[in-house]
C-alpha cells in the first residue's frame, strides 16, 4: 500500500514539474518590452512537417510560373508577338473604286464621288438623275464599321439590278494600309502594303434616253387613266440586246444607296404599288389576245386550218349544256367580226376564230389544250429563262389539264370552255413582259428564241431555233401588220408615217367582276426587215378606259422619231 502511494505521488510530481524557463519568466511582459516584436514571449521552433509543406508549395508555384512563362515565350511566342505588334500597327482597307456603268452610247449612269468628311476613305456611289433607270441599275450598300472605327464589312454590296448582278466585276479588290498608332490611337505613320484594284467598267445595252422616255410615258398614262402600274421593254431581235426596260413605279437608287432620307425610304416600303417590284421581269399578267399569234402558228403547223379559210363570227358561239338544255354555254367575241380568215382574225383580234382553231367547234377542228400548251411553251411561255441570266425571274403559268387538277381540286375536270379561254390568253394564263417580248421577237426574226442581254454586244445568245415553216411566220407577220394598217384593225394607234409597225394588242379582264383589265401592246419594226421588238403592259386599269399600252408605245415612237431617229433607219 505504501508502495502504491509512493508511485502515485511520483507520477503527480513528474506531471507538474516546473522548468527553469518558467521560473525565470513573469506572467506578464515587462513594461519596457516591445510587445509588437513579441519581446518577452515564449516561442516554439517550426515543425519539420510544416517546413516541408512550405517548401513543397513554393516549388509548385515556381513550376506553375515557369511552365506559363514557357508557354507564353516559347510555345505561343510568335502569336503573342503579332498581337503585341498589332497593338501599335492597325491595318485598314484601301477601298477600291467601284466600276462605272455606262449606257450603250457611253453616257455615265453610275460613278464614284469622294466620301464625306466623316468617312473620307469610302467613295460614294452617284447615279444619273434620269427617271426610269433605278430598277435597271439597282443600288449598293456601303462598307460598315463599328463604334471603334473598325470595318466589319469591307466591301460594297450590290443590292439590286445591275449593281447586284455584276457585283463581282464592279467591286474590284480592296488594298491594305498599315497605320502606326500610339496608346491613345493617334496615327504616327502609315504605310501602303497592297494597292487597291479598281472594279471593271461595264457598258449596258440600254439607251438611257429611250428608257427614260418610255418610263415617263408609262407614268403619264398610269396617273391620267387610273392604272396601278406598268412596264415596257424594247429588244434587238437579232442580238437580244435590251434597248430599254423599265417599270413604274420605281424607287430611287441614290436614296436607297445613301440611306440618309428615311422618310423617302419609308414611303417606298409602304407604297401599295410596290416600287421594288421589277414588273418587266417579275411581274405576271394575263396576256389576253397577245397570245393569238402563237395559236395561229400552232394551227398552221398542225394543218388545223388553211390561212385563207374563213370562219364566221356573229359575236359569239354557244355550246349545249347537257345539264340544262335551256341554258347553253355562250362564249362571246368582243364584237361581231363577220367572215374572217387568219390574217383578218389577227388584225381584228377575233375571239370566235381563236376559240374554234384553239378548241374546235362544229366542223372546225381545234388544236386542243395539249397542243396549245406545247406551242405556248415552244415560244417561251411558262418556262424559266436561264438561271444565270440578268432577266431570270417569274416563270408564269400556261393552263393545262395537270395545272387545273392541282389548282382546282374541287373541279379538276378539263372542259372545252377552259380550252377556249386559254386560246385567247385568259383562264389563269400568266406571263411576264420579258417572256412576251422574247416571243414577239421570235415572230419577227423567223424563229430564233433569244436570251436577252443587258450588256452591249453583237453576239446573240439563242435559246433555241423554232423550226416552223417560214411561210407560217410570214402569214402571222402579215396579220400583225394588217392590224395596224386596216381600218378595222385593233392597233391603228401605231400606224405612224415614219416607220412600218406590226403589232398585236390585248386586253385581259381581271377578277370575277371584270371591272379592271391589263392593257397590252406587242410588236416589232420595221415590218419589212424587223430589227426591234417591244412589249408594254399597263396593269389593272378601268375596264372602260380606251387609253392604255398602245398609247404609251405611240408616245414613245413619236419621241424617238424626233430624238433618236437612228432606230428607224
Amino acid at each position: 500500500m505504501l508502495f502504491l502511494k509512493k508511485k502515485l505521488f511520483k507520477k503527480k510530481y513528474v506531471r507538474n514539474e516546473i522548468f527553469p524557463d518558467e521560473i525565470l519568466a513573469e506572467s506578464q511582459n515587462r513594461p519596457e518590452f516591445d510587445v509588437a516584436q513579441f519581446e518577452g514571449r515564449l516561442t516554439r521552433p517550426i515543425s519539420t512537417a510544416s517546413l516541408i509543406g512550405i517548401i513543397f508549395t513554393a516549388l509548385v508555384i515556381i513550376v506553375l510560373f515557369a511552365s506559363r512563362a514557357w508557354f507564353l515565350q516559347v510555345a505561343q511566342g510568335s502569336t503573342y508577338a503579332d498581337l503585341a505588334t498589332k497593338n501599335t500597327l492597325r491595318s485598314t482597307p484601301l477601298f477600291a473604286t467601284r466600276g462605272l456603268i455606262y449606257d450603250r452610247n457611253g453616257m455615265e449612269l453610275a460613278w464614284n464621288i469622294p466620301g464625306p468628311d466623316g468617312d473620307p476613305d469610302v467613295p460614294r456611289r452617284a447615279y444619273a438623275t434620269t427617271t426610269g433607270l433605278s430598277q435597271t441599275l439597282g443600288y449598293v450598300q456601303y462598307p460598315s464599321k463599328d463604334s471603334a472605327g473598325f470595318y466589319y464589312q469591307e466591301d460594297f454590296v450590290g443590292e439590286d439590278g445591275v449593281e447586284k448582278y455584276f457585283n463581282d466585276l464592279l467591286q474590284g479588290r480592296n488594298g491594305l494600309r498599315l497605320l502606326e498608332v500610339d496608346a491613345q490611337g493617334n496615327i504616327q505613320s502609315q504605310n501602303l502594303v497592297e494597292p487597291p484594284v479598281p472594279g471593271q467598267n461595264i457598258n449596258l445595252s440600254i439607251d438611257s434616253r429611250i428608257e427614260s422616255d418610255l418610263y415617263r410615258n408609262i407614268e403619264s398614262v398610269a396617273v391620267d387613266h387610273g392604272f396601278n402600274g406598268g412596264s415596257g421593254i424594247i429588244i434587238d431581235v437579232h442580238t437580244g440586246e435590251v434597248i430599254a426596260i423599265t417599270s413604274y413605279p420605281e424607287y430611287n437608287s441614290q436614296i436607297m444607296t445613301d440611306k440618309t432620307n428615311s422618310a423617302a425610304i419609308k414611303s417606298f416600303l409602304s407604297n401599295p404599288q410596290n416600287p421594288f417590284l421589277d414588273r418587266a421581269i417579275n411581274g405576271l399578267y394575263a396576256p389576253g389576245s397577245t397570245v393569238k399569234p402563237y395559236v395561229a402558228m400552232g394551227a398552221l403547223n398542225e394543218g388545223i386550218i388553211d390561212p385563207l379559210t374563213k370562219i364566221l363570227s356573229t359575236g359569239s358561239i354557244s355550246l349545249p349544256n347537257p345539264y340544262d338544255p335551256s341554258n347553253p354555254s355562250i362564249f362571246k367575241d368582243w364584237r361581231a367580226q363577220g367572215w374572217v380568215d387568219m390574217r383578218d382574225a389577227l388584225s381584228v383580234s377575233s375571239d370566235v376564230y381563236f376559240y374554234e382553231v384553239g378548241g374546235g367547234f362544229e366542223n372546225q377542228k381545234g388544236l386542243g389544250i395539249d397542243k396549245l400548251d406545247q406551242y405556248f411553251k415552244l415560244f417561251g411561255f411558262g418556262e424559266a429563262l436561264p438561271a444565270d441570266s440578268f432577266f431570270a425571274g417569274a416563270v408564269g403559268t400556261v393552263p393545262s389539264i395537270a395545272w387545273k387538277a392541282v389548282t382546282f381540286p374541287s373541279d379538276p375536270i378539263w372542259h372545252i370552255g377552259d380550252t377556249y379561254h386559254t386560246a385567247i390568253g385568259q383562264y389563269g394564263f400568266q406571263v411576264s413582259p420579258v417572256q412576251m417580248v422574247r416571243a414577239i421577237a421570235t415572230i419577227a426574226n423567223n424563229g430564233e428564241l433569244l436570251n436577252p442581254t443587258i450588256l452591249k454586244t453583237s453576239t446573240p445568245s439563242i435559246e433555241r431555233s423554232i423550226n416552223l415553216p417560214s411561210n407560217d411566220f410570214q402569214v402571222v407577220r402579215e396579220g400583225l401588220r394588217q392590224g395596224v394598217t386596216s381600218k378595222l384593225g385593233t392597233d391603228g394607234a401605231l400606224n405612224v408615217p415614219y416607220v412600218a409597225i406590226a403589232a398585236k394588242s390585248g386586253t385581259a379582264e381581271l377578277g370575277v367582276t371584270k371591272q379592271t383589265v391589263n392593257s397590252w401592246i406587242t410588236g416589232f419594226w420595221p415590218y419589212d426587215n424587223p430589227h426591234y421588238a417591244f412589249a408594254v403592259v399597263m396593269e389593272r386599269g378601268p375596264v372602260h378606259n380606251l387609253i392604255g399600252a398602245a398609247a404609251v408605245m405611240r408616245y414613245t415612237l413619236d419621241w424617238m422619231n424626233t430624238n433618236t431617229p437612228e432606230y428607224f433607219k
